[in-house]
């Protein structure tokens, strides 16, 4: 499960308002709307709102552990308020909700596109148009929709953190930051998770603006408000990559791979072991990862972007990567998928067709230095070493790193 999981920053709040009395006192927040929903389905077992929140409050539970376990059962709460009230619209969009947290973006998608026609004033249903068409590269409508949800409801939380992605993608990290301070500023003391996920998307934005300790500051923030914090653990990871602590970011990844263990997080741990020095643990590691991304590939929430760099990078088989990622790019055309093609294009020697790919990636406006980086040895190998050095020179942002982060995941 991927950091997409965030686009769903406030759904929740938005469309619920559960209270949290008879919970223990150190249960977060999705916990306490999970206790919540049970006793409105204890209490009137045959109305399908009760369901309806318990399968909000598992998605959220989802998101706070990471573990994709809790998606399942909201399937099946969401399923019994459906046979309930066949068609309900909360469980329509709970249901565009749960194939967003998949994954499944052409048929979020088009359920969303389907909900618009039935509800054109609803302010979510323009936040899964929002994330859909961004996963998969339609940044245009992706902004349309975006600008909706902010016409429709100034200053929403929703629309806030979703032009604040947007901004990013687009190279304006200043506006991306602006936006996500406001949606802190916005947000209940009560939601600890929601604001340590925003402190861990202010902490990215800091760091690929080059401004490492502030991204420390913020981080930190974050994991004392909800600790290990599985963004937070991983953004920090890279402020210490940054900084050259490299031990530390091993540390922080196996915490953050332990919650659960995804193969997403053994690529990043993998590659911090490499560069701690540790060949033979990072060997390892890298076997494991090929062995989990290859069984999950079935599915669209995997980690083939991670096991194309993986075949590039570390094992050295050029055919391997292109192959992967002409499997993701047949279905989604965003700029870390198109990067990671446009690469595995380059290492197979077709450096012509990587070169449009890349290009078309970096049109967008993102400034993610890994991308001008392999933008760079692209043009180069094209001969085009005027662009070349422009790209890398884009890439020089002091202390930034490559991100290819979802946000709002």
């Amino acid at each position: 499960m991927k950091k997409i999981v965030s686009f769903f920053l406030l759904l929740v709040s938005a469309l619920a308002n559960a209270q949290s009395s008879g919970t223990a006192p150190t249960a977060s927040p999705a916990e306490r709307s999970m206790a919540e929903a049970n006793k409105a389905i204890n209490k009137k077992p045959t109305q399908y709102a009760g369901y309806n929140l318990l399968a909000m409050a598992l998605a959220r539970r989802a998101r706070e552990t990471s573990d994709v376990k809790f998606y399942g059962q909201a399937e099946d709460a969401l399923k019994k308020s459906f046979e309930l009230a066949p068609a309900n619209l909360d469980g329509e969009k709970i249901r565009v909700w749960l194939l967003l947290g998949r994954h499944e973006f052409p048929a979020a998608l088009q359920a969303a596109q389907a909900l618009n026609k039935r509800v054109p004033d609803d302010v979510l249903v323009y936040g899964f148009l929002t994330d859909a068409n961004a996963e998969l590269g339609n940044y245009d409508a992706a902004e349309k929709a975006a600008q909706w949800m902010l016409d429709l409801r100034p200053g929403n939380l929703p629309g806030m953190t979703r032009a604040a992605y947007l901004r990013e993608l687009f190279g304006d990290l200043e506006g991306a930051l602006e936006l996500m301070n406001m949606a802190y500023q916005s947000t209940p003391p009560t939601e600890t998770e929601d604001r340590a996920w925003i402190l861990s998307q202010i902490g990215h934005l800091h760091l690929m603006s080059g401004d490492s300790k502030a991204a420390e500051t913020t981080l930190q923030q974050a994991l004392a408000l909800f600790p290990g914090y599985h963004y937070a653990l991983g953004n920090l990871a890279k402020v210490r990559i940054v900084e050259k602590r490299y031990p530390e970011a091993v540390d922080l990844l196996q915490q953050r791979y332990r919650r659960p263990p995804h193969a997403e997080n053994l690529y990043d741990l993998a590659e911090a072991l490499e560069l701690s020095g540790r060949p033979e643990e990072a060997k390892k590691a890298f076997v494991e990862f090929e062995t989990k991304s290859l069984q999950e590939a079935v599915r669209k929430d995997n980690s083939s972007r991670e096991l194309i760099f993986f075949y590039a990078d570390h094992a050295h088989q050029p055919a391997q990567a292109l192959q992967v990622a002409e499997q993701e790019r047949a279905w989604r055309h965003d700029v870390y998928t198109l990067d990671a093609h446009a690469w595995a294009l380059h290492l197979n020697g077709k450096d012509k067709a990587a070169r449009v790919e890349i290009e078309t990636a970096l049109k967008v406006g993102v400034r993610d230095p890994r991308m001008l980086r392999h933008a760079a040895e692209i043009a180069l190998a094209a001969g085009d070493r005027s662009a070349a050095d422009h790209y890398l020179q884009g890439a020089e942002v002091p202390n930034a790193i490559a991100s290819g982060q979802t946000a709002a995941r």
